[in-house]
């Protein structure tokens, strides 16, 4: 194996057991021997360069096309063990310097315009539907749970998820709720479904378009709830509540300005905005080259503080700040093990390069929750200080009020703020 990262593994590589055969067929462990041991093996010098050189963007590849194999354990496992050891800042001299040059010129890559915006997100969430329905709860959530349990199910997760986000929004019969990013409808009719209000969705991605409509017709709740195929940019009519879940990433540095700026003029005087997004620990820098290329491209993970002084420029007040630190840990975990269970059958949708893709990105993405400083964040805005009460107790209250009739699967006739 290459010399200089036969020593940069040495180095770093203190906890753990890893055997790594290179291209020429020798053995090389690192690591203490403690724990299981993971095997993986390069089935090419080509490959082995390419890890060496550039591991963010060529170790997926590889695991991809097949340079790169799990002889013992799996890519999870391997990813683990790395990770562990490096965690956020492991990064070799060489390694750094191309994260720097990427960090410099991460406003091209990040500069989404509505055109973009689309083709970003039909890249990633118009793909076949039934892939999703194969690891995603019944509701499709496909954003960061809500663990109120060590022992909850991801179904019950989820339904904490939407109802921890529902009491801070400090709902009250008969506002208009906007909700950006709106997936495939399951918060817009969980709040529809809770609360006399009327919700509006928006969404860039047809496939979600289609399904959400069609949901709140079942539901037999289009009167008051509709999802809209178009850019938040575009809307004009103001709000009472506005939330926005799982979004923001997609937004891109260059934007966040013209973000908080946009949904400043769509809230009401006394409105109340609730942001829930991935956010990072640590200092602002820019996406894994290999997720911005074959998953999310146009996206970007946010240190709070970039985000913070543009909500201040906007206008707006933060009235609350939540992080939630191992929830999106624990949610992938549930999502990756359930896509392996089932990836026969993802296999019938799409070929063994994209299984080992999405089987790559749910381990890389779980890693990177446990193991490099990510994290959610939830940011309530008001225009008005005076539009909240004085204390927290009314999000208690409302989340109580929601959990009883969760679990008792029944729809409240009064609103639930405050109560």
């Amino acid at each position: 194996m290459n010399r200089l990262l036969t020593n940069y593994m040495s180095s770093v590589l203190k906890k753990g057991s890893l055997e790594i055969i290179d291209a020429k067929g020798r053995l090389h462990r690192f690591g203490d021997g403690s724990g299981d041991t993971v095997r993986v093996r390069f089935t090419s010098k080509a490959a082995e360069r390419g890890v060496m050189l550039n591991p963010e963007l060529k170790l997926g590849e590889a695991f991809m096309d097949g340079g790169f194999v799990i002889e013992k354990g799996s890519i999870y496992e391997f990813l683990a063990v790395v990770l562990q050891n490096i965690g956020g800042t492991g990064r070799s001299w060489w390694m750094r310097a191309i994260y720097r040059v990427r960090v410099w010129t991460r406003r091209f890559r990040q500069w989404n315009t509505p055109f973009r915006a689309r083709q970003n997100v039909a890249h990633h969430y118009d793909l076949d539907g039934r892939l999703y329905s194969l690891f995603l709860d019944s509701d499709q959530q496909y954003s960061c749970a809500y663990f109120e349990t060590a022992d909850a199910s991801l179904e019950e997760a989820q339904v904490a998820k939407k109802r921890h986000l529902a009491s801070k929004l400090a709902l009250q019969s008969g506002q208009k709720v906007l909700d950006i990013g709106s997936g495939w409808g399951g918060l817009g009719l969980y709040l529809a479904d809770h609360a006399d209000i009327d919700v509006t969705g928006v969404t860039l991605s047809e496939e979600q378009h289609k399904v959400s409509n069609a949901r709140a017709g079942e539901k037999g709740v289009a009167d008051r709830t509709r999802f809209l195929l178009k850019d938040y940019r575009h809307l004009t009519s103001r709000f009472d509540r506005i939330i926005s879940v799982g979004m923001f990433e997609h937004v891109g540095v260059g934007h966040y300005r013209e973000f908080f700026e946009k949904t400043r003029d769509l809230l009401a005087d006394d409105g109340v905005m609730v942001l829930h997004a991935i956010g990072r620990f640590d200092l602002p820098g820019e996406t894994n080259s290999w997720i911005h290329k074959y998953i999310f491209p146009g996206g970007y993970i946010p240190s709070l503080s970039e985000v913070i002084p543009e909500i201040e420029r906007a206008g707006l007040k933060i009235t609350d700040i939540e992080i939630l630190r191992l929830h999106y840990a624990e949610t992938l975990r549930e999502w990756r093990e359930r896509f392996m269970a089932r990836r026969d059958d993802a296999l019938k949708l799409y070929d063994e390069v994209f299984c080992r893709m999405w089987e790559f990105y749910l381990a890389a993405s779980e890693t990177a929750f446990r193991y490099q400083d990510m994290m959610i964040f939830q940011i309530q805005l008001v225009r008005d200080q005076h539009a909240l009460p004085l204390t927290r107790d009314y999000i208690w209250h409302a989340e109580e009020a929601l959990r009883h009739r969760d679990h008792a699967g029944q729809r409240p006739s009064l609103k639930i703020a405050g109560e």
